[in-house]
C-alpha cells in the first residue's frame, strides 16, 4: 500500500522512532548517575536506583545489590527529581506518539499531509524541549542525602563530588537534541503535497469542446 510520506518523510519516521526509543529507554534505566557506597557501585535515575543500604544484624548497614524503583512518588529523594520524572516522562510520551504516527504514515495513504507533518514536528520539538528541561532539572537534586552519601558527601547542586554522569543521561539529552533540531526540520518535508482537485464541471466542458 502506498504511504503518505515522501522519501524525506520516511527518513523522518525512522529517525523519529530511533529517537523516541533511545529517549524512553534512557528514561526507564537507572544509569543517569554513577557512584559508590560501602564499597559497592551505586547508580540512579530520577525514580530508580541500583544497590541501596539496609540495616542488617547489629544495626550495621549492608548493601542490597538489586535495582528497583522507589516505593512511591513521594519517596523520590528530591523535589527536583520528582519534577524531572514528570517532565521527562511527558516528553518521552510525546515522542513515542509522534513516532507511532510517523511509522503508520509509511504504509497508510493520505494519513499525513504536509501540514500534519509540520504539526507533528512541532509536537516533537515540545517533547524534546521537555526532555531537555528534565536533564537540566536533574542536577538540582544532587544535594539530596542519598546522592551525597553516594558521592563522598561532597555533592551539591551542579557538583557531583566523587560521582559521575552515566551514559543514560547523555543518551536522553542527545535524543532530545535530535528530536528538536533534526526531526523537527525533517517533518516540514515529510508529508506529501495535496493532490489537485479537478472540478467535474470543468471536465464536462472540456469533453464537450474536445469530443
Amino acid at each position: 500500500m502506498k504511504g503518505s510520506l515522501t522519501l524525506v518523510g520516511i527518513l523522518w519516521a525512522v529517525l523519529s522512532l530511533l529517537t523516541a526509543v533511545a529517549s524512553t529507554t534512557s528514561y526507564f534505566l537507572p544509569y543517569w548517575l554513577f557512584g559508590s557506597q560501602l564499597g559497592k557501585p551505586v547508580s540512579f535515575s530520577m525514580f530508580r536506583r541500583c544497590n541501596y543500604p539496609v540495616r542488617g544484624e547489629g544495626r550495621s548497614l549492608v548493601m542490597v545489590e538489586e535495582c528497583g524503583r522507589y516505593a512511591n512518588f513521594n519517596a523520590i529523594p528530591s523535589l527536583a527529581w520528582q519534577m524531572c520524572t514528570v517532565v521527562t516522562g511527558t516528553g518521552c510520551a510525546l515522542l513515542l506518539l509522534v513516532a507511532l504516527g510517523a511509522i503508520l504514515g509509511c504504509c497508510m495513504d493520505e494519513l499525513i499531509s504536509r501540514i500534519m507533518g509540520r504539526c507533528m514536528g512541532a509536537a516533537q520539538f515540545v517533547g524534546g524541549l521537555l526532555i531537555g528541561a528534565g536533564c537540566a532539572l536533574y542536577p538540582l537534586g544532587w544535594n539530596s542525602s542519598e546522592v551525597m552519601q553516594t558521592c563522598g558527601n561532597a555533592s551539591s547542586q551542579f557538583h557531583l563530588g566523587t560521582c559521575q554522569l552515566g551514559w543514560a543521561y547523555y543518551c536522553a539529552g542527545g535524543g532530545a537534541a535530535v528530536a528538536m533540531l533534526i526531526c523537527t526540520w525533517l517533518s516540514c518535508f515529510a508529508g506529501r503535497l495535496p493532490k489537485p482537485i479537478v472540478n467535474s464541471y470543468t471536465m464536462e466542458l472540456e469533453h464537450c469542446l474536445h469530443p
